[in-house]
């Protein structure tokens, strides 16, 4: 595991300083450069924010040209919860130093995530002890709740979109995603895309945006603080 993460990331499309970070987390086997192509269509409505994805810590087991956060290979939920945590430590030190080269408090920051992504995303936004402005969560599933519950520090509000055919990781996830965080006291909306299955679509990113607009579009920055 390195100690530093990294990966792609889209300048503001205003071309000014960054008033808000999206941060944009992607799934098992694949790597930053598949999730920042949502950049572009969020930039739309947020032309001052900075997007970066970062890659995964660890080679996907079984697709060596990707990345994974941790390994899915193990059953074992204390397993799996290990392995989240080591990930979470690296991604909280990056989110600490995108923060601080932007100037911004954790009010203007988002997380976007896909399948694992999303259980990343849902992981470490609670477990920090300043709330983000949102976790936006597509495709995902909540591990370890009965840990949240115990462990939640910050209720960042939180939407979740998923297809009602997945066959990867099937909608009622999402359904037990939100009663886990809404038992840690975060609030939560759900959305289902009917046919759709381990993807995002166009109403998804839709979806995404008017979230992402309503809870950094609004807000003025904050300069000058780090995390």
């Amino acid at each position: 595991m390195p100690d530093t993460l990294s990966g792609p990331s889209l300048a503001p499309a205003s071309g000014g300083a960054a008033r808000s970070l999206v941060i944009l987390l992607h799934g098992v086997g694949a790597d930053g450069d598949d999730l920042i192509g949502l950049a572009p269509y969020f930039a739309r409505a947020l032309p001052d924010a900075r997007f970066v994805a970062p890659n995964a810590p660890d080679r996907c087991e079984f697709s060596p040209s990707g990345y994974q956060w941790f390994s899915i290979q193990t059953p074992d939920p204390a397993a799996r919860l290990a392995g989240a945590r080591r990930a979470a430590a690296l991604l909280d030190r990056f989110i600490d130093t995108e923060l601080a080269r932007a100037g911004l408090a954790e009010d203007r920051l988002a997380l976007v995530g896909f399948s694992q992504g999303t259980m990343m995303s849902l992981f470490v936004a609670p477990r920090r002890a300043r709330a983000v402005a949102g976790v936006l969560g597509y495709s995902g599933r909540l591990d370890s709740p009965d840990a949240l519950a115990a462990e939640a520090r910050s209720r960042p509000p939180v939407v979740l979109v998923h297809g009602t055919e997945d066959e990867l990781l099937p909608v009622r996830l999402m359904a037990e995603a939100a009663r886990g965080l809404e038992a840690a006291g975060l609030a939560v909306t759900t959305h289902a895309r009917p046919g759709l299955g381990h993807g995002i679509d166009p109403e998804g990113v839709a979806i995404g945006t008017a979230f992402l607009a309503k809870v950094l579009g609004s807000q003025a920055p904050e300069r000058g603080q780090s995390a």
